[in-house]
Parts: C-alpha cells; structure tokens; sequence
C-alpha cells in the first residue's frame, strides 16, 4: 500500500457551528502524510453522512471505543462489544451518568474510575467520564453510528474493510512533542502567545517527522498557517489523530498489541 488515504476526526458529542466535529484529510506516500483538506461537519447527521463515504481509507477518531471491563461487569451489563454497545446506545445519559456516579461513589478517593488497558499507555482519561472531558458522552454519540454505518472496528467489530475506524488520541502525540505545555483552550481569556508558540512547535515537530510514528506532515504555507491559528486546536488535534491513523494503516493488526481485551478496545499508537 505505497498511497493510502487516511483521516482524522477531531470529536464532539455535541457539534454546532461554534464547535463542529473537525476532520482532517490526508495521503499517505511511504514516510511523508500530506493534508489534503480539512473540513468542519456541525451536526451528528453530517458525521453518519460521512462515514458512509466509500473507500478504502482509515479514520483515526479522538473518542473511546470501548468502556472498562471492571465498570461493566459491576454494572451487569453485556460483555460481548457489538450487544454491549446497543446496551449502552439504548440508555439515556441521565440515567448513565446515575449509574457511573453510583459505581464511582462506591469507590475509595484516587480510584473512583475504572480505567481500561490502554489508558494508562496513551495518558488517557477514564472513557466512562462524563465531565471534563465528556467522553462517555462522545462514545454515546460517536460508536453506535460507526455501527451503524458498517464500518470496519479492527478486534471490535467486523465491518467494511475499506472503510477502517481506529481509536486516537492527539494528546499523546502532542505530549511526546512539547511534553505537558498546553496548547488549545476553548476559552478566549486562555488563547494566549504562549499556546500559540505551543502549537508553532507542534507543527514543526511533524513537519520535521521528530516522533516516534517515522512520518513527516507535509502542508502547504496557508495549511501551516490555519493549524496554528486556530486557538482552539481542534484543526491541530484532528491532524494529530490523522498521522495516528496513517501509523497504524502499515502496522500488522494496526499497531493493536497481543492481549489487547475485545471489550475495551485500543488507542492507535499507545
């Protein structure tokens, strides 16, 4: 496969013109990943529409695949993932957030959450979290319509093989590049010069290919330009989550490790 066409999907439960889902589209030629394109979807029918776009591709998406093993089997819930998934879509949040909040009550501090596998690899949040970041709210929103729309979930869920889902998460590769500085906020007070060269030297990390992955970005002057600009880093973080998604095209199970639990799922390069 010497050109694949990769994407990356900067996720949010709730999109809106202010805050649409970010997708950032890509070529891989051998080491180089070219952007192609970048592209806002501001509601959930725009991201089933585009899931069904034929391929082949592979998609890095920055939300959980999969929840803890641990909270489902406290909770009772399947623990096959195609029928845990439709469990989970069939509850409304206010009665999931009640049943996470019990479990987390239950628990001593500093172990409320239940954590999978690879959160601690990928420096992840917990996926049953349902503030800051909402991210068991972005699996509610997000999985079932990659379900729906028949894509391949690779060690989840057979699907359409050219058209090829994996879990990112940009704050791992960016954390490789400039450790824990910050570089976004949604907040206007918090977009600050110093986020911004935060995000200058993010930029020129991959343009220079300085990560682990061996790929090196390669934009154009005005593409450059936009991914710095936007103060709230979600053009950035969709990037991110594409040259995730171009590593593990090549990998053999896409990067998954042996043992991974079919349950809980895996983040593409952790």
């Amino acid at each position: 496969m010497s050109d694949i066409v990769v994407f990356g999907i900067d996720f949010t439960s709730a999109p809106r013109a202010a805050k649409p889902i970010r997708v950032a589209g890509g070529r891989r030629q051998g080491a180089v990943v070219r952007l192609t394109g970048l592209v806002a979807l501001h509601n959930l029918e725009a991201f089933s529409a585009w899931l069904v776009q034929p391929g082949p591709w592979v998609a890095g998406l920055d939300l959980p695949f999969g929840l803890p093993r641990e909270l489902v089997e406290e909770l009772g819930w399947p623990t096959e993932y195609v029928a845990l998934m439709a469990h989970y879509a069939a509850m409304r949040r206010e009665a999931i957030r009640d049943r996470f909040a019990a479990f987390c009550d239950a628990r001593p501090a500093g172990a409320k959450f239940a954590h999978r596998g690879c959160d601690g690899p990928a420096g992840a949040s917990p996926s049953m979290k349902w503030v800051n970041p909402p991210v068991a709210w972005m699996l509610h929103a997000g999985v079932p319509r990659m379900i729906a729309a028949g894509v391949h979930l690779p060690g989840l869920r057979a699907g359409d093989e050219g058209r090829v889902a994996l879990e990112a998460y940009p704050g791992l590769l960016a954390r490789e590049l400039i450790g824990r500085r910050s570089y976004k906020s949604d907040t206007k007070a918090a977009q600050t010069p110093e986020r911004l060269i935060a995000r200058k030297d993010i930029v020129d990390a991959l343009e220079q290919g300085r990560t682990r992955l061996g790929l090196r970005l390669k934009l154009s002057h005005a593409q450059r330009d936009e991914l710095v600009a936007d103060a709230s880093g979600d053009s950035l973080d969709a990037v991110l989550a594409m040259l995730q998604a171009a590593w593990a095209a090549t990998q053999p199970r896409y990067g998954w490790p042996e043992n991974v639990d079919p349950l809980e799922g895996w983040i593409a390069s952790a």
